[in-house]
């Protein structure tokens, strides 16, 4: 079965948080959905992805669509993408899938919003794409898929390295390499003093530590100066974050006119999320709840709130008291389409330009080089649920693709391979390492 490859595969989703694989493959749907959207502002692995293997990812959204008993797919690319739209289209002829075209505007890549401009469907309030009948994988995981059905396990990760290096590129880099060998397989940067963006400037995480590993959900770096906007934005206590909302917020609700789940019909509105940083804890209760539903694109943040306040992060601090709490708002109106969504989509470009980072925005050419390393830190979290479980020992000699830690029995988790063929030099609860 294709979701027994999946599991013996180790396949998570690759494009965001790394949920297993073989769940989505287990469920039985209308639809299987395609994400090769990739919105996040200078990433375009994803594009290179379905330009030079499209065959391998069609085929994995073949093996979905039997899997699931899905009577259609639908594969959501950006109409820009003119020469990755020719490559899909002549590996879907004579198949039940067809192109769904996207404009270029952020969060294109949002499953709320690829559901709907796929099949008109409206996704619950909190729900998932199962609960209307479809299930979407980004395209990198359909790649995943259709190696793990040739018995070959996920090892490698396709990564975007642009920003301030001399090589922006995109190519395949074993799981547990550091992002200092990352960068210097793209030549290098361009500055001396720079941070790094994980993932994205909008969805993800600064960091400036180079020993830092590849994951099985990691989709790439962005090297920026460590005075670029977006770094100096969010490179400050988190305390910043509320205090600055606290004294300069004036309920302009810009944050909650731009949202795109607000937009779709979902209750989510960041300016009264805003308003629970000036009240005491009862009213902050209240306020809270409208940020249950935020999707954490961070639009409102970096694009719509004119006076650089934080909306996002006082949503992400909202649902984390809910959660201390238990307590969880459930929408009761239905959901219904903003009459004004499509006019208020934010354009890309025009995000980019916001951001300032217009001079970092390059081609990414896919690099076929084989990536060579001597050692590899393979951690044993790198998806949603229980860590694995290492059936490797210090001085056992492994071979790339060779198994060295599994789910633990009855859990929900991956199991986890070796990206390079050596000898175990470390074994803990969190990692193993590897070094040929």
């Amino acid at each position: 079965m294709v979701s027994e490859k999946i599991i013996q595969g180790g396949v998570v989703g690759a494009g965001g948080a790394g949920f297993p694989s073989h769940i989505k493959a287990s469920s039985k749907v209308e639809f299987v959905l395609a994400n090769g959207a990739e919105c996040e502002p200078l990433i375009h692995k994803d594009y290179e992805l379905m330009l030079h293997f499209a065959k391998e990812i069609v085929r994995g959204m073949e093996l979905l669509l039997e899997s699931t008993s899905a009577k259609k797919g639908f594969f959501g690319i950006k109409e820009k993408n003119e020469l990755a739209i020719e490559a899909i289209k002549k590996e879907i002829k004579n198949s039940p899938i067809e192109l769904t075209f996207l404009g270029d505007f952020y969060p294109a890549g949002d499953e709320y919003e690829l559901v709907y401009a796929a099949t008109k469907r409206l996704i619950p309030p909190a729900g998932l794409p199962l609960h209307v009948g479809c299930v979407v994988n980004n395209v990198e995981t359909l790649f995943n898929i259709a190696k793990a059905n040739e018995e070959i396990p996920v090892t490698e990760k396709f990564v975007c390295i642009t920003g301030a290096v001399k090589k922006p590129s995109t190519f395949f880099a074993p799981i547990g390499t550091t992002f200092r060998e990352l960068i210097q397989h793209a030549g290098g940067t361009t500055q001396n003093d720079f941070a790094l963006y994980v993932g994205g400037v909008m969805m993800g995480k600064l960091t400036f530590y180079l020993d830092e590993v590849v994951t099985k959900t990691t989709a790439g770096l962005i090297i920026l100066p460590k005075d670029h906007y977006v770094i100096k934005r969010k490179n400050q206590p988190v305390e910043n974050f509320a205090r600055i909302g606290k004294s300069a917020c004036d309920q302009c609700s810009y944050c909650t006119e731009f949202c795109p789940r607000y937009l779709l019909g979902y209750d989510v509105q960041p300016h009264k999320v805003m308003r629970s940083l000036q009240f005491t804890k009862t009213g902050a209760e209240v306020w809270n709840q409208m940020a249950e539903l935020c999707c954490a694109c961070g639009l409102c943040t970096l694009y719509s709130c004119p006076e650089d306040l934080f909306p996002k992060e006082a949503c992400d601090n909202a649902k984390k008291e809910m959660r201390l709490q238990r307590t969880k708002y459930v929408q009761t109106k239905p959901v219904k389409i903003h009459p004004m969504k499509d006019g208020r989509r934010v354009p890309l470009k025009q995000l980019i330009q916001r951001l300032h980072l217009k001079d970092y925005d390059a081609h990414t050419p896919f690099n076929p080089e084989k990536f060579e390393t001597e050692n590899v830190k393979i951690l044993l979290k790198q998806h949603v649920g229980e860590k694995a479980e290492s059936i490797v020992a210090i001085g056992d000699r492994v071979t790339k693709n060779q198994l060295i830690a599994r789910i633990p029995a009855g859990k929900l988790g991956a199991a986890i391979h070796a990206s390079i063929t050596g000898v175990v030099t470390h074994v803990s609860d969190e990692y193993i390492k590897i070094s040929n």
